[in-house]
Formats: structure tokens, C-alpha cells, sequence
């Protein structure tokens, strides 16, 4: 068995990150199997020498290597390409034509971004890792093929199989064993002797002086997320070799290569998952505004109804004062603002006495106000109802806790609660 540093000078792999010794590791102990190999890694970060270390490792050396970016075949084609096709079996199918299963039988394939596979083409690929077989695109002759494949991908698995872009019984398939490649901000030590081994290469390859950085500029160096990772590394270590006079680098330089640079001490959100309890579809933000909308008419249902009853609105602002800064807000300046309006609206016209009183029937001076309580649309309720209910199964029954999310008191909840015999 071949040392790790052999592997690495043969196939031009720097760096001594713990991380990447274990991988190459993994690679070259299952290079003399036949089993499949998932590379997974962000872009960029070389994954593509994995499956050239376990081919040339494997029996099948002598054989083909292909490698297939499953990303850049277009859909319509992708089954053809991997599988080959029979003449007349769609369009401008002139001739029939070997697809690489069988160009490759003996060999290594290498499925580059497998995540992107379409899924009917899932289905192709399983069958062929399960027993060898595959059908060419317009032939129902079955054919058997001897490869063995290894697979990449910068996606989440695991995500792509929640969204059910990608097939569980798949992925357990081709991940028979599973090689991470660690993304360069965790390869600290191997950054500036990357960035030193490209502009060596670019300084031959343009014939000019080998570009070097001063203290400054390395400690930027390495404190660069590299979002694009190796490759994004090599790009910056060209573009300064090509564009820059002075061959010794200095910080303010380097900065001006690199995107956002500014912002390399602050942490990135990789990303984050909503809480359960969330309003996250429009549909349920929209509940909730009508019921906030049905909470503040009741409230003010309730203001009008007590100004009836006792025909003086200092008193009923002073007894309610907590219900108007409710409707109106908690904001001083909002509030002063809103008083001077509340009182215009609680101040009752003055009884006209100048006409002769005429005695009716005594006639519920209320009734009008009840009706109004009961006035609601079915659909409103229910909707109400159904928000009440998310909201005590995401709180777990706790009444506080849903009261607290409704926006409304934990009293008015209770109520609601037995209303509805929820």
C-alpha cells in the first residue's frame, strides 16, 4: 500500500491538514475493492482527486476512467449520454450510439455533481449499481455492464432527500463509503502554501518573477473565509501575478482581489431553519392579521358599550385606559396623539331639548350592541378556531405561551377556549 505522501506528489496535492490525510487515507484503503464511494465537499476544493487516487489504485487501472459532470448534461440528454441509445429512439437519433456504462465496462466511472441527476435517471443508476443491468434509451434489450462507480457532490444529501430531490435507497447506494473533503478555511496552515505553489506555477507559465506577500497581506490571507475555496485560491494567485508590477504584495493590494474582504472577522450565516412556531406561509400571516383585526374590533365594541352605559368618557378613558393604549399603541408620542383624537370621538352629542319629548315604547337601548357581538362570518370564526388551535399544539397546551403568540390576554384565550369546546 502506497504512503500518504507518495499519493500526494504523484497526484500534486498540497497541504498536511489532518482532515485531508484522513480522506486520502480512505481512498487509498478502498481502492482495492469494488465498492461504491461518495466524495462529498464544498466547491472547489478538489474533490475530483479522489476518484483518480482509487482508480489508479484499483484493479481496474488498465481499464477506462471516465468522468461525467452530471451537472452540465442537459436533462433531455443526460439518459443517452450514461446509457446510450438505439437509432430512431427520439429525434435526431441517426444511429445508435454506446453510452458510457458500456464504453467504460471494466473501468471507473466518476459521476461529478450527482446530486443534479434528474430522477428518472436515479432509477437507471440504481439498477445498475444494484445488479450490473441497464436498457439503452429505445431498446428493451437488457445489458449488462462491470464498472465501478464513484460519485461527488457539494450538496447537502440529506436536504436534497427531505425535498424529494434526490432518492433515499440512492444515496445509501453509492455512499457505501463516504470521503468529506474539508472546505480551505479549515485548512489554515495549508493556505499561504497553496497561494506560494500557484504563483511559482503562474510566474514559469507567464515567464516573469514569482509574486510574494508581505506579513500583512498573509495574515489576510488566512483569515479569508474562500468561499470559492482552492479554486477560488488559484484564480486570485493568477490574477495577481498577472496584473500586479511590484512582485512583493502588500496588504492594501491583496484587498482590493478580494470580494467582501472587509467582513472576514465577522461570522457568516451558513444558514438557519425557521422555528416551528413561525407564520411562515402567507396564508397564516394573513389569519393572523384578521384575527388582530377582530380582537381590535371587539375592543372597541367593548369602549363603545361602556360609553353608553355611563354617558361620560373621562371616565370610561380612566377606567379603560389600558384597552385604548391597546388599540392605539404603547408609544408615548402616539398615545398623546391618539387621546386628543379619543376624546373627540367619545365626546356624545348634547340632546337636542328644544323639541317636545315624545314617549315611545321602552325599547333595549342595547340591543344594537349584542347584535353587533354576534355579527361574525362563518369563515372568520374558523379561521379562528383553527388559529387558536396552531397555536396551542405548537406551545404544547401552554396557554400563556399561545396567548403570548396571539397577541391576545391569557383570560380572553380561556374564554375563547370554552366558546369554541376546543
Amino acid at each position: 500500500m502506497e504512503s500518504i505522501q507518495s499519493i500526494k506528489q504523484r497526484f500534486e496535492i498540497i497541504g498536511n491538514d489532518v482532515k485531508l490525510n484522513r480522506a486520502i487515507e480512505k481512498a487509498i484503503q478502498v481502492a482495492p475493492t469494488d465498492i461504491s464511494v461518495l466524495v462529498t465537499g464544498e466547491s472547489g476544493v478538489g474533490k475530483e482527486a479522489i476518484p483518480k487516487i482509487i482508480h489508479s489504485l484499483s484493479h481496474r487501472k488498465h481499464a477506462k476512467y471516465i468522468a461525467v459532470n452530471c451537472g452540465a448534461i442537459p436533462e433531455g440528454t443526460i439518459d443517452s449520454e450514461l446509457f446510450g441509445h438505439e437509432k430512431g429512439a427520439f429525434t435526431g437519433a441517426t444511429g445508435t450510439r454506446s453510452g458510457y456504462f458500456e464504453v467504460a465496462d471494466g473501468g471507473t466511472i466518476f459521476l461529478d455533481e450527482v446530486g443534479e441527476l434528474p430522477l428518472t435517471t436515479q432509477v437507471r443508476l440504481l439498477r445498475v449499481l444494484e445488479n450490473g443491468e441497464f436498457l439503452k434509451v429505445g431498446s428493451s434489450q437488457v445489458q449488462k455492464t462491470d464498472v465501478r462507480i464513484v460519485a461527488a457532490t457539494n450538496i447537502h444529501m440529506f436536504e436534497a432527500i427531505k425535498k424529494e430531490k434526490f432518492r433515499e435507497d440512492l444515496y445509501y447506494r453509492l455512499s457505501t463509503v463516504e470521503i468529506n473533503i474539508p472546505p480551505l478555511r479549515e485548512r489554515k496552515e495549508d493556505i499561504h502554501l497553496l497561494f506560494r505553489k500557484f504563483a511559482s506555477d503562474f510566474g514559469q507559465k507567464y515567464k516573469m518573477p514569482t509574486i510574494r506577500l508581505d506579513d500583512d497581506a498573509v495574515q489576510l490571507l488566512l483569515k479569508y473565509r474562500w468561499p470559492g475555496n482552492i479554486r477560488q485560491l488559484r484564480n486570485i494567485a493568477e490574477q495577481v501575478s498577472v496584473l500586479e508590477e511590484s512582485r512583493l504584495i502588500s496588504l492594501a493590494t491583496l484587498n482590493g482581489y478580494l470580494p467582501n474582504s472587509s467582513n472576514t472577522n465577522l461570522p457568516a450565516v451558513i444558514g438557519k431553519d425557521k422555528k416551528e412556531g413561525d407564520f411562515s406561509t402567507e396564508r397564516e400571516i394573513l389569519y393572523k392579521v384578521l384575527f388582530d383585526m377582530k380582537g381590535d374590533l371587539n375592543d372597541l365594541k367593548k369602549l363603545t358599550l361602556e360609553l353608553l352605559k355611563h354617558n361620560d368618557s373621562e371616565k370610561v378613558q380612566e377606567e379603560n385606559e389600558n384597552l385604548i393604549r391597546k388599540i392605539y399603541g404603547d408609544d408615548e408620542e402616539d398615545y398623546t396623539e391618539q387621546e386628543e383624537n379619543t376624546n373627540k370621538i367619545l365626546q356624545l352629542p348634547e340632546p337636542y331639548t328644544e323639541k317636545p319629548i315624545v314617549k315611545t315604547p321602552q325599547v333595549d337601548k342595547y340591543d344594537f350592541a349584542e347584535e353587533i357581538e354576534e355579527e361574525e362570518t362563518l369563515s372568520l370564526q374558523d379561521k379562528e378556531i383553527e388559529l387558536i388551535k396552531k397555536s396551542l399544539e405548537r406551545n404544547k397546551g401552554k396557554r400563556k405561551a399561545a396567548s403570548a403568540e396571539l397577541g391576545i390576554s391569557e383570560r380572553t384565550l380561556y374564554r375563547k377556549i370554552k366558546q369554541y369546546d376546543l
